[in-house]
């Protein structure tokens, strides 16, 4: 391994060799285990005499950070792994170079870092129904391809193939009128998100979004120095006649809304297009997780609706494969096109090509339309368990929102305070069941009470089970 020890300046050559191996054995950046470099191999590198790296090794040798193997070398011991020693980095804690202070009010996200038993989440789909051996069949494919093999960088649109796989498999799926110029592949919704921002808004700019809403997007405008502006949402969606004049765009999530689960209505969206219009702003229609529908007959999305070149589609494939592959796409009109690759190539040039490739095949085989079909069947059936339980178990507690699309429920409190729910919530995590409550999901309203129930990553046979744990917590709750 190689190891970096600088002397520029030093005296004591042989007390700082010693010095720096033991701090970095105490920091751990040296492990237990690990192999020092051969002394004469050291000296070489460093331009002293093998004597002197030999001192060194000895005194880290006689207080036990290091061990000789005859005929194999120094090794770091595994005896400093036991005793538990504090790090004696120098470097302060606080340091003189400070964030900006935006950063201090935005949250690091936690949600996901503690696993449950019975996992209510939402953003999650099932790992186990993934088809693995086609996707590894498609990864080594890709991996002889000439193209992703090639290193060469691409270009910051994305993999050709997988763009017009997805302009294909969008305009079958949702309607959605695209051509593979008009596709950019991005590192999920999140990116798709930042690079837009960066292209249609200035910092004081103002950008509207649903009220409540999902907390990530509305962060990652305010760190770029927008102005976010929270709109409320019933039944039908998106109130658009709250709308202030002056908004520059606004971010909506029409198909299946988060966190409340309506889908917005018909009148709605031509009242939204409208506005926009009117107002020359810009729609950005992020549609998530839409691709699971099990009633009614699917809304035409605002893209398909839209004659002006207005609306930004923004899709991902966190639900429907993985949330690891990190793969997202947003559909552009031309307008933005060539201003969004520039935008792509200065963030981070483009997305990895080896997994651009593999989901290209993987479309193009039928392999993605097959693995969405087999786990609708799946969540379907979850999702039938999970509103039955609530109807029947939980009246008297809770409002189920009527929802026929995605991968979770959102119910409202009947009489319980936000304070109740969050309680409650507390209470059954300590018996593995994750719940995520509404009312962190609020921007300017009153926070909502209610819970939200996500079925993707619950198998269908712990549905029952965990419903029955988060009744018993709401049966001892104070009224």
């Amino acid at each position: 391994m190689a190891f970096h020890v600088s002397l520029v300046g030093r005296k004591d050559l042989s007390g700082e060799i010693y010095r720096q191996i033991r701090r970095a054995v105490l920091d751990r950046r040296l492990r237990p285990g690990d192999p020092l470099p051969p002394g004469r191999e050291l000296a070489r590198a460093l331009a002293v005499s093998r004597a002197t790296v030999t001192v060194a090794y000895e005194r880290l040798a006689a207080e036990g950070f290091v061990t000789s193997r005859q005929g194999s070398g120094t090794f770091v011991s595994e005896v400093v792994a036991q005793a538990g020693r504090k790090s004696t980095s120098r470097r302060s804690s606080t340091g003189v170079v400070q964030p900006r202070p935006v950063w201090e009010g935005i949250p690091l996200l936690t949600a996901f870092e503690r696993r449950a038993r019975f996992d209510f989440r939402t953003g999650l789909p099932d790992a186990s129904l993934f088809p693995h051996r086609h996707w590894r069949r498609s990864v080594t494919q890709a991996l002889r391809s000439s193209e992703a093999a090639a290193g060469f960088y691409e270009h910051p649109a994305g993999h050709r193939d997988l763009r017009a796989a997805i302009a294909r498999q969008v305009g079958m799926s949702r309607g959605v009128e695209a051509s593979p110029d008009d596709i950019i592949i991005t590192n999920g919704t999140q990116q798709a998100l930042d690079l837009l921002a960066r292209v249609l808004l200035e910092p004081g700019d103002a950008i509207a979004v649903e009220d409540p809403c999902y907390g990530p997007p509305r962060h990652l405008f305010k760190s770029l120095g927008i102005r976010v502006v929270g709109v409320p949402v019933d039944r039908e969606g998106l109130l658009v006649e709250a709308l202030p004049r002056g908004v520059r765009a606004i971010y909506v999530t029409p198909s299946h809304q988060y966190p409340l689960s309506v889908t917005m209505t018909l009148p709605r969206r031509q009242a939204l297009l409208a506005w926009a219009e009117r107002n020359n702003a810009a729609i950005i229609e992020d549609d998530y997780d839409s691709e699971f529908r099990f009633a009614d007959r699917p809304l035409e999305p605002l893209q398909t609706l839209d004659t002006k070149g207005r609306v930004i589609y923004v899709g991902s494939f966190s639900k429907t494969m993985l949330p690891t592959l990190r793969l997202g796409f947003l559909v552009t009109p031309p307008s933005l096109r060539l201003a969004l690759h520039k935008a792509k190539f200065v963030s981070d040039w483009h997305t990895s090509t080896l997994a651009q490739a593999a989901l290209a095949r993987f479309i193009d085989e039928g392999a993605f339309a097959r693995h969405v079909r087999r786990v609708s069947a799946v969540y379907q059936e979850r999702h039938q368990i999970l509103a039955d339980a609530i109807a029947r178990d939980f009246a008297e507690h809770l409002e189920l929102i009527s929802s026929t699309t995605g991968l979770h429920l959102t119910a409202l409190a009947r009489r319980m305070s936000v304070d109740q729910i969050a309680e409650i919530a507390r209470r059954v995590a300590d018996h593995g069941v994750a719940v995520q409550v509404l009312s962190r999901f609020a921007v300017n309203a009153i926070p909502r009470a209610g819970v939200m129930l996500g079925y993707g990553a619950i198998p269908t046979a712990r549905i029952e089970e965990g419903m029955h744990l988060l009744r018993v917590c709401f049966d001892s709750e104070p009224q």
